[in-house]
């Protein structure tokens, strides 16, 4: 039986991309229609585009780079960009081709997760960093150790998402944050 790799790629049911230099030189369909992107404006373009902000895209950027030099991949959820300006959660699993330049060449994929966890408050870059973390169960002293920020700063933005989702509780935040 012949497989045909292109039509395996392009039908995946998540959005696969394929880097060099963090600049997006191959993608599927999924992807175009998560990002509401052609594959024309994509190809050639870094992935700042798709970040909310360049900070973001930078800093995230850095951090995942040993990450990749030590294990080979990288994943997360984390608050992604339209072409539209909407932004969304989106789980994003990386592996680097190249560990000694892990940005030099990878394979990416994209899933929405918008469904199951809506975007409903105007996060800041680091609000949305801090967001992510939370949900994945960290503490606020490992949130800050992984953001290289004090502890005591992790704490002024909780209280900032907790405002802005009407929280009572981390526990209650945590939950808003899931459902929206």
């Amino acid at each position: 039986m012949d497989i045909d790799y292109r039509l395996a790629f392009d039908a995946a049911p998540v959005g696969l991309v394929i880097s060099r230099n963090r600049t997006m030189i191959d993608c599927n369909r999924q992807v175009c229609e998560m990002f509401a992107a052609s594959r024309e404006v994509l190809i050639g373009q870094s992935f700042q585009i798709l970040y909310p902000s360049a900070d973001e895209y930078e800093r995230l950027g850095a951090r995942i780079a040993p990450i990749l030099n030590a294990k080979g991949f990288y994943s997360d959820n984390r608050i992604m960009k339209r072409a539209n300006g909407e932004t969304f959660w989106c789980h994003v699993t990386g592996r680097t081709l190249d560990r000694s330049d892990p940005h030099a060449s990878g394979i990416w994929s994209f899933e929405d997760l918008s469904a199951q966890r809506p975007v409903r408050a105007e996060l800041t870059g680091r609000e949305r960093e801090v967001a992510a973390r939370l949900l994945e169960g960290l503490t606020s002293k490992e949130i800050g150790r992984a953001l290289a920020i004090s502890h005591r700063t992790v704490e002024i933005y909780r209280a900032r998402l907790m405002r802005k989702y009407g929280a009572s509780t981390a526990a209650d935040l945590v939950h808003k944050l899931v459902s929206g």
